[in-house]
C-alpha cells in the first residue's frame, strides 16, 4: 500500500499540472508533437493533382490504369520520459528541488499525452539505467510514473546520459517523442578554478562527445526535446562568505569563497559560457530545448515553448 504522504504529494501534483494542461496548454500538445509517421489506409484510383510518388505500380499494372496508396497521419503518439535521478537533482535553494521540478514537468507532459490517448513510457537513469516502464496509457500508469520520479531510490549517484539513450534506442523501435529531463550537470570544472578557490563540484555540463553522439543518433530516430532544470545558485553564487560544499555525486568536499566578488563573477561567467555552449550544441543537433528554474513558475515558460514550437512546425 502506498503511504498517505506519497498519495497526498501525487494528488497535489496531479491537481496543479492538470490545471495547466486544461487551462493553458489546451490542445497544443498534439499539434506541437504531432505524429510524423504515416499509416497506410487504402488504395484508390488516381485523380488529377495526386502525388505521383504514391502510385501503387503493382495495382496499376493489374488494373491497366493508375491507382495510388492513400495514407493518413499517425494520430497515436508515444511519449518517453528520460529523467535524470543523479544526486545533483536533490539540490534546491527555493521551495522545490530540481527532482521535484522534473517530476512536475514530466507530469504536465504525461497528462497532456494521456489526454490525447497517447502512451507514456519512463526511463530513470543515473550512471546506469535505474528503472524502465514500457509505454502504456491511463491515469494510474501516469501516477505510477510520477511516483517513481519522486520517490525511487537510485543505486547510482553519477550521470551517464549516453547509456540511457542507448538503452532507449534498443527498447523503442518506433518513432517516439523523447523528453530528456535533466540538469545536464556533470563533474567537469572550469580550467581556472584553482586549488584553493575551486568552484562547487558539478558545475560543468555533461555534453561530452559520447553524449552528443548519442543525442544526435537518438534524434534521427525520435523527436528529442531537452528540458533543463536548474537552481539559481548553480547559475550565480550568493554572498555568504566561506562555504563548504559537498558534491552529491562524488562526495568531494571543497571550500568556496562566496564573499569574493571576483570569484563570484568568474563563477557566473563560467556558467554563462557553459550554458551558451550547451545551447549551441543542441541547436547544431536541431534539438529543441527548454530551460526551467526551481525558483520560478514554469507554466508561462512551458506555454511559450509550446507556442514557439507550434509556429515553427506550421511554417515549416
Amino acid at each position: 500500500m502506498i503511504p498517505k504522504a506519497i498519495l497526498k504529494k501525487l494528488r497535489q501534483i496531479e491537481l496543479r499540472t492538470n490545471r495547466l494542461v486544461t487551462e493553458t496548454l489546451g490542445g497544443q500538445y498534439h499539434s506541437v508533437f504531432k505524429g510524423q509517421g504515416m499509416n497506410f489506409e487504402e488504395v484508390r484510383e488516381y485523380q488529377p493533382g495526386d502525388d505521383v510518388r504514391f502510385i501503387d505500380w503493382n495495382v496499376t499494372a493489374r488494373m491497366n490504369h493508375p491507382f495510388i496508396k492513400k495514407y493518413v497521419e499517425e494520430r497515436e503518439l508515444t511519449l518517453i520520459l528520460v529523467v535524470d535521478l543523479s544526486a545533483s537533482g536533490l539540490f534546491g535553494s527555493a521551495d522545490q528541488s530540481k527532482r521535484e521540478l522534473a517530476a512536475e514537468i514530466a507530469a504536465v507532459l504525461a497528462f497532456s499525452a494521456i489526454r490525447n490517448n497517447d502512451k507514456v513510457g519512463l526511463i530513470l537513469y543515473t550512471d546506469e539505467v535505474e528503472r524502465y516502464f514500457a509505454p502504456r496509457k491511463g491515469r494510474r500508469h501516469v501516477l505510477r510514473v510520477i511516483r517513481d520520479i519522486l520517490f525511487h531510490t537510485p543505486k547510482g549517484t553519477g550521470t551517464r546520459l549516453n547509456h540511457a539513450l542507448q538503452f532507449l534506442n534498443r527498447v523503442t523501435p518506433h518513432r517516439a517523442i523523447v523528453a530528456v529531463i535533466s540538469d545536464f550537470l556533470g563533474e567537469s570544472l572550469p580550467p581556472d578554478a584553482g586549488r584553493a578557490t575551486s568552484v562547487p563540484p558539478s558545475v560543468g555540463l555533461t555534453l561530452g562527445a559520447d553524449v552528443i553522439s548519442s543525442l544526435r543518433q537518438t534524434h534521427r530516430r525520435h523527436d528529442v526535446v531537452a528540458v533543463q532544470v536548474s537552481d539559481r545558485y548553480e547559475l550565480g553564487l550568493p554572498t555568504l562568505g566561506l562555504l563548504t560544499f559537498e558534491d552529491a555525486e562524488t562526495g568531494e568536499i571543497r571550500e568556496v569563497p562566496t564573499g569574493d566578488a571576483r570569484f563570484r563573477k568568474r563563477f557566473q561567467q563560467n556558467r554563462e559560457e557553459g550554458q551558451r555552449g550547451f545551447q549551441k550544441l543542441l541547436r547544431s543537433a536541431r534539438i529543441d530545448s527548454l530551460h526551467l528554474h526551481t525558483h520560478e513558475p514554469y507554466g508561462s515558460a512551458l506555454a511559450k515553448f509550446f507556442e514557439t514550437r507550434q509556429r515553427r512546425i506550421m511554417h515549416g
